[in-house]
């Protein structure tokens, strides 16, 4: 795998920072290098949040990068503020349960992708999942990580919740797969 460049966003709650340390922890179990930078603002609840994370096999050069192999957005003012992000390599994944304005779409991107994870989290899974579905897409679509590693970090960052409730393990686990599912039929339907 040469160098992947992701930048992870939406509201602060949203939990784009903990998939994006689920993400570099699978990446580190994979023993492939990897680098996590959360960036948010005082008001942690209701602003935007972001996270940029790079994996490779070999070292990573410099921790910060000004455009993205991958940009994903959860919230309708993510998608406008990851869109500088962007450049014609760029694939761009964000939500369709919200109203994007076309014009805060990157101007440029290889591949614009709306998957419906808060429509799926909301009528077959549970609202509070619509992250981990997306974090299944962006897995599904770029082989970052492995789903078993994927799966393995999700344990780790969440075991506290699942000793509480066994239940949720397997809602998690089940996102996950649904936004593998969802990326496959996105690309399949050649939806952009």
């Amino acid at each position: 795998m040469s160098l992947l460049k992701i930048a992870l966003a939406g509201e602060g709650g949203q939990g784009v920072q903990s998939v994006a340390e689920i993400i570099a922890e699978a990446a580190y179990n994979e023993k492939k290098q990897t680098i996590y930078i959360p960036n948010f603002g005082l008001e942690q609840r209701g602003g935007v949040s972001i996270a940029f994370i790079q994996v490779s096999e070999n070292r990573i050069g410099a921790p910060k990068f000004n455009k993205a192999d991958v940009v994903i957005a959860l919230s309708d003012r993510a998608v406008g503020r990851t869109a500088v992000y962007s450049d014609q390599n760029t694939l761009f994944v964000y939500d369709d349960g919200f109203k994007v304005d076309a014009q805060d779409l990157p101007k440029e991107a290889k591949r614009i992708i709306a998957i419906p994870a808060i429509k799926t989290a909301n009528t077959e899974l549970h609202p509070r999942v619509f992250n981990i579905i997306i974090m299944g897409a962006v897995i599904g679509l770029t082989n970052v990580v492995s789903f078993e590693s994927a799966r393995d970090a999700l344990v780790h960052k969440l075991s506290y919740k699942f000793e509480k409730d066994p239940a949720l393990k397997e809602l998690n686990f089940k996102a996950l797969e649904i936004g593998k599912q969802l990326a496959q039929a996105s690309l399949k339907e050649g939806v952009c």
